[in-house]
């Protein structure tokens, strides 16, 4: 038996022995294979091959990442952005040009082209971490843009007149109507559809649209820093709703919501009726849950009122979600208005309700403050929509002073 247990033991020694060599063979395999070159079917006969092979602006291999599904809507679209601007440079790479200098200047272009391609397709497929959307986003959007003006620098002369047409569109949907730019895209378009493009025409067409994308991306940014403010604000809002509440839970007779009707036997409480003790000040009968019970109510008003107002939301186009960051502010400003406004109740502030008979009659009046808080957000929500409207509308020109009389 010791011998037999011995000769087991030995084996079972030898086994992962062998296991953990076929382990390596197999691994160092997998490396060579790696490493090995894959046979290219586009190496047939092409015109194009001696540049796909040689040529520093041939485009870099867009990450695995960038064809899979993505959550967010806007990696979707702009991962088929990168992938139609990449066709569209490839088609600019196998044209070639006669001058030297010219052909030069294409490939030092098309290098550019790859370098915003390849960091565009880092942002899409970057990991998402928390407040990282904005950048990830202007990080995508701004190297496709770069992209699409130097791929108008490379394209061929017949097709200028099509794309002044959707560069004079791009033009009037940003630039003021007197814009320099703007008055010479236009006639230039013009021109193009009848003559023909002229030299100058190109540079001024990559100018426009460069132009147009810098007077989108502020448009942009407006809306992304009014987002921001309104984030801001709804925490600290939020923030100091909290506050009171933990003030009130902690001290309940120094934030005091109770009332002491005539001729009742208990005292009016947000949180209920507390009977009446002989020798007791109205502070002895708060609770601690008074504040948070009327911050509640508010809340309730103020969901409402958003309730209310969805019926004058609009969709946008915007990646920035203003009406949402809006509509969150009224949910702590209503808790934070039912308190003021049970409170200014309670120190007779308001006449003719200086004292409440129950405590479902506070919290209808909690509820009423709560909704009374789109008086002060309702400045907020046109706010939002006039930032919205501007996003793709040209700035409106100054009006002309009127005329001067001349003095005697």
């Amino acid at each position: 038996m010791t011998n037999g247990k011995a000769f087991t033991g030995s084996e079972s020694t030898k086994k992962p022995r062998g296991s953990v060599a076929v382990f390596i063979l197999v691994w160092i395999a997998s490396l060579m294979l790696k490493r090995a070159p894959t046979p290219d079917g586009s190496k047939c006969d092409h015109p194009c091959e001696p540049t796909r092979r040689k040529n520093v602006a041939q485009l870099p291999r867009l990450p695995k990442e960038l064809f899979r599904a993505h959550r967010t809507a806007w990696r979707e679209r702009a991962a088929a952005r990168v992938l139609f601007l990449e066709q569209q440079a490839d088609r600019e790479r196998c044209r070639g040009v006669a001058d030297r200098a010219e052909q030069c200047r294409r490939e030092k272009t098309l290098e550019g082209i790859a370098r915003q391609l390849k960091e565009a397709g880092r942002a899409i497929s970057a990991r998402r971490r928390l407040f990282s959307g904005a950048a990830a986003l202007e990080r995508t959007w701004a190297n496709v843009r770069a992209t699409d003006v130097m791929l108008l620098t490379l394209c061929a002369e017949e097709d200028l007149p099509g794309r002044s047409a959707d560069v004079l569109s791009h033009v009037e949907q940003h630039l003021r109507p007197v814009d320099p730019l703007r008055i010479q895209v236009s006639a230039a378009a013009e021109r193009m559809g009848t003559k023909g493009p002229l030299p100058g025409d190109r540079g001024l067409l990559a100018l426009a649209l460069s132009a147009s994308y810098d007077a989108l991306d502020a448009e942009y940014s407006r809306v992304r820093s009014l987002s921001i403010i309104l984030r801001v604000a709804t925490f600290f809002v939020l923030l100091g709703a909290a506050g009171l509440a933990v003030w009130g839970w902690y001290c309940p007779d120094s934030l005091n919501m109770c009332f002491l009707p005539g001729g009742k036997n208990f005292a009016a409480c947000p949180s209920g009726e507390v009977p009446l003790k002989q020798g007791n000040v109205p502070s002895d009968y708060a609770q601690r849950v008074d504040v948070l019970v009327t911050e509640a109510a508010g809340l309730a008003g103020a969901a409402l009122t958003v309730i209310a107002s969805l019926r004058r939301i609009q969709g946008t186009s915007s990646p920035y979600m203003l009406p949402l960051s809006a509509a969150l502010l009224k949910f702590p400003t209503g808790a934070l208005t039912a308190f003021i406004g049970v409170l200014l109740i309670r120190g007779a502030f308001i006449p003719g309700l200086s004292d409440l008979d129950s405590s479902p009659q506070i919290m209808a009046w909690a509820v009423i403050f709560g909704a009374a808080q789109h008086l002060v957000t309702r400045f907020v929500d046109e706010r939002a929509r006039e930032t919205l409207s501007d996003v793709g509308r040209p700035p409106a020109d100054p009006e002309p002073d009127g005329p001067k009389t001349a003095k005697p």
